[in-house]
């Protein structure tokens, strides 16, 4: 019998046989995948560590790229943090919805407040991802805004069901985080301990029944969080 020709597989549709298939369902190979992962990663830490200004360059070095891969990926500083801090966001975002959906004012300020201290507390990124200013990243902003709106209702709806002591002012929670910042040390474990019994405390201060005066409101709002210090 004559020999059978050979029958090359057939691509499919909307390709060539020579173009490469992507190994991961997002259309990244598997080798750019684990380039932009590692990207992320060193920028998580180096933004968390040094500050979100630290140069560009620098995180390609450690993630072991050439600039021009980083570039590619993310084409401005803005685009880098965003993706970088895009699940503590996501994370605080829903913390928020959730404590505006509940029907109890109180329980939902309450919950929001345990849930992004202990979010703090556990992830030293936290801070920098929902509270450092980057003039470019429209979303960061936006977000920061609602959160800050978000937060003035959740004290207003307290207030209003007698709740929460009216002195209180949404600053406060600004002042609450600074503070649970300063728990957060090298152990998951103690620093969630420390985190959750300051905040059982304050939060015991928030309530109607503590009705000593106070001082008067720090003018704070979330982007102090993140503000580098000031140098006299």
């Amino acid at each position: 019998m004559p020999a059978q020709p050979s029958r090359k597989p057939v691509p499919p549709a909307g390709t060539t046989a020579d173009e490469p298939r992507p190994a991961t369902a997002t259309g990244l190979r598997a080798d750019a995948r684990h380039n932009r992962d590692r990207i992320l990663e060193v920028a998580r830490e180096a933004f968390t560590t040094q500050g979100t200004d630290v140069p560009l360059t620098t995180i390609a070095r450690r993630a072991g790229v050439g600039p021009a891969t980083l570039y590619r990926r993310f084409p401005t500083r803005a685009s880098l943090v965003t993706e970088a801090f895009a699940e503590q966001l996501s994370l605080c975002v829903a913390a928020l919805d959730e404590g505006l959906e509940d029907p109890d004012p109180w329980r939902g300020l309450r919950t929001v407040i345990e849930k992004v201290c202990a979010m703090q507390a556990t992830d030293r990124g936290f801070t920098a991802a929902f509270f450092s200013e980057f003039p470019d990243a429209v979303d960061y902003n936006r977000e920061r805004t609602r959160a800050e709106e978000g937060l003035a209702r959740l004290v207003r709806r307290a207030k209003d069901a007698g709740q929460l002591r009216e002195d209180f002012d949404p600053s406060d929670i600004t002042l609450l985080l600074l503070a649970n910042s300063g728990v957060v040390g090298e152990s998951r474990q103690v620093s969630l301990a420390a985190s959750r019994r300051l905040v059982a405390y304050l939060l015991q201060s928030f309530r109607t029944d503590h009705t000593a005066p106070l001082p008067p409101p720090a003018p704070l709002g979330l982007r102090q969080l993140h503000a580098p210090p000031r140098r006299h």
